[in-house]
C-alpha cells in the first residue's frame, strides 16, 4: 500500500490536479453531509470553478451523524480523489476546495461556531431527504420525526439539520452579522422552498422576531442537481491508488455526465459556478427539477425496484435485459408528458441520453442503494407524476407497473424465500400493514395504499388504476423474475 493522499506534490501524472493554489483558499462555505454524492458533484464544480474564473471559496463539511468520510477527508487534509468511468476508460481528478472536516456528534459547539462566522456565507447540504424532517402529507415539519422533536425542545444544542440551521441564523441575528445561503442541494421538490417552509415553521415555534428577520433576510434558493454516483468500492479505492501513487479512503467514483441548474439567489456572494460546463444559473429552476425527478428518478426508482426483486444488482444489468430498458424508456416518454417546456432541453433527447447513462457498463450502480427510502421519493418521482397522467386521460401504465415493483420490494422477501431488509424510515410501519395480509396483489396492495400520507386520494379513489397495480403485484408476486415483460 502507498502512503497517503495529504498533498498535491509527487502525484502521478495520470491525475489531475487543482488549477489554483490551495494555500489562498478561505472557508466560505460549510457544507452538511459530506458523503459520495457531495464529492461527486458539489465539491468538484467548486473546484472547476476556482480552476476556471479563481476565487478563495474553501469549503469546511460537517458530518451530522457518523464520522467515517470525515475522518478520513481530515487524515488527507481534505484531498480525495474522484474517478470518472464511461467504457472508454476512467480517469480521475483530485479534488482540492476542502479546507477542514467537523463531526457533529463529537463536537456540536464547534459546528455551531463555525454557522455564527461572517467568513461562512452559504451553508449548503446534501444530507438526504429523510433528514429534513419534511412530512410529505402536508408539505411542512414533521412533528413526530426525532431531530425535530429533540431541537424544539432543546433549540440551542441542535442535532438535526433545521436545528443546526435556525440557531446558526439565531446567533448572527443577535450579533448583527449577515445572514449566510441555506442551499439545498437534495433531491426534494423545490428543495429551497421546503427548506424555507420547513425553517419558517420551527421558528414560528420558538421564536416570532427571529421567524421575520429570517423571512425577510435569509434567500433559500433551489438547485436541481444530477450526477449518478454509485457507493464506493474496493475498485473505487484500487483504482485511485493506481492512478494517483496515493491510498485515498475517501476516492469515490461517478459518470462523466453532471449538471447543477441553480436559482441565484443568494444572501452574500457565491463561487463562479456559472463558468463550468453543467452549471446553469437561473431565476426560477422548477421546471428543471420536475424533468429530472420525474423522467431520471421516475425510471431510475421503477428500474431499482424491479432490478432488485429480479435479481439483478446493477442498473447496468437490468438495462440488459431488453424488455426492462424499453419499459424505462415508455416510463420516461410518459414522465415527459406531464411537462411543461424546459427551456434548452430537447426532451426525446434527454430520453435517449438517460437511457445511454443507465447503460453504462463503468457504473456499478447497486438497484439495492437505488430501492432505499422509497417512502421518501415515490410522491415526487411517481405518484404526482401519475395523479396528473390520469388526469389528463392516460392509463397511467408504468406508474403502476412501478408502484406494484415497490409494492412487491416492501415484502421484504425474495421469491426463495430469503429476507432482505427494508431499508426506509417507514419500514417499521410498513412490516406492521401488511404481517397478517394474505400474500395476494389485492391484499398487498390494498394495505399499502392506505399507509397514512403516502398516496393521494387521486390515486386511491382511482378504481380502474388501483386494480392495475392489484393486477401488477399478483404477477410479480407470483414470479419475481419479470414475467411482466
Amino acid at each position: 500500500m502507498s502512503e497517503r493522499l495529504q498533498t498535491l506534490s509527487g502525484l502521478a501524472p495520470t491525475a489531475k490536479l487543482p488549477a489554483y493554489d490551495r494555500s489562498r483558499l478561505k472557508s466560505g462555505i460549510l457544507h452538511l453531509g459530506p458523503g459520495a454524492f457531495f464529492r461527486a458533484h458539489f465539491a468538484p464544480f467548486t473546484d472547476d470553478a476556482l480552476s476556471a474564473a479563481g476565487g478563495d471559496w474553501g469549503i469546511e463539511v460537517a458530518s451530522l451523524r457518523t464520522p467515517d468520510v470525515a475522518d478520513n477527508l481530515t487524515a488527507q487534509n481534505g484531498l480525495y480523489t474522484m474517478l470518472i468511468r464511461d467504457t472508454s476508460g476512467t480517469t480521475a481528478q483530485v479534488i482540492g476546495p476542502i479546507l477542514k472536516a467537523h463531526v457533529a456528534p463529537r463536537d456540536p459547539a464547534g459546528l455551531l461556531a463555525r454557522l455564527e462566522d461572517p467568513d461562512i456565507r452559504i451553508v449548503s447540504m446534501t444530507v438526504t431527504e429523510k433528514a429534513y424532517g419534511f412530512d410529505p402529507a402536508t408539505g411542512g415539519l414533521d412533528l413526530k420525526h426525532p431531530d425535530i422533536v429533540a431541537d424544539l425542545a432543546n433549540r440551542h444544542a441542535p442535532r438535526g439539520v433545521i436545528g443546526y440551521l435556525v440557531e446558526g441564523l439565531a446567533r448572527r441575528r443577535k450579533k448583527g452579522i449577515a445572514p449566510f445561503t441555506p442551499l439545498s442541494c437534495d433531491n426534494l421538490p423545490s428543495n429551497g422552498a421546503v427548506l424555507k417552509r420547513l425553517v419558517l415553521e420551527f421558528t414560528s415555534r420558538i421564536d416570532p422576531d427571529l421567524h421575520r428577520w429570517i423571512e425577510a433576510n435569509v434567500p433559500f434558493p433551489s438547485t436541481m442537481v444530477d450526477r449518478i454516483t454509485p457507493a464506493s468500492t474496493d475498485a473505487t479505492y484500487a483504482d485511485a491508488e493506481r492512478l494517483t501513487g496515493r491510498t485515498d479512503m475517501a476516492a469515490i467514483e461517478t459518470e462523466p455526465f453532471t449538471q447543477w441548474v441553480i436559482e441565484d439567489h443568494f444572501a452574500n456572494g457565491r463561487p463562479a459556478w456559472e463558468k463550468v460546463h453543467g452549471a446553469l444559473m437561473v431565476e426560477n429552476v422548477s421546471a428543471y427539477e420536475k424533468m429530472k425527478l420525474r423522467m431520471l428518478n421516475g425510471a431510475h426508482s421503477l428500474l431499482a425496484y424491479l432490478g432488485y426483486i429480479g435479481g439483478y444488482e446493477f442498473i447496468r444489468d437490468v438495462m440488459d435485459d431488453a424488455g426492462l430498458a424499453a419499459l424505462a424508456y415508455r416510463h420516461m416518454h410518459a414522465a415527459a408528458r406531464t411537462l411543461d417546456a424546459v427551456p434548452g432541453i430537447d426532451l426525446d433527447h434527454y430520453a435517449s441520453e438517460l437511457i445511454a447513462r443507465f447503460a453504462n457498463k463503468a457504473i456499478a450502480h447497486r438497484t439495492y442503494q437505488i430501492a432505499m427510502d422509497g417512502t421518501q421519493k415515490l410522491p415526487q418521482r411517481l405518484l404526482e407524476p401519475a395523479c396528473e397522467a390520469l388526469a389528463l386521460g392516460d392509463r397511467a401504465e408504468t406508474y403502476a407497473i412501478a408502484v406494484a415493483a415497490w409494492m412487491r420490494y416492501a415484502i421484504g422477501e425474495h421469491g426463495n424465500g430469503d429476507r432482505y431488509e427494508l431499508r426506509d424510515p417507514r419500514a417499521a410501519e410498513i412490516a406492521a400493514l401488511i404481517a397478517d395480509v394474505p400474500r395476494t396483489g389485492l391484499a398487498i396492495s390494498a394495505a399499502l395504499f392506505t399507509l397514512p400520507g403516502l398516496f393521494p386520494a387521486a390515486l386511491t379513489g382511482h378504481r380502474a388504476w388501483t386494480q392495475d397495480v392489484s393486477d401488477k403485484l399478483e404477477i410479480l408476486i407470483q414470479d419475481d423474475r419479470l414475467p411482466l415483460f
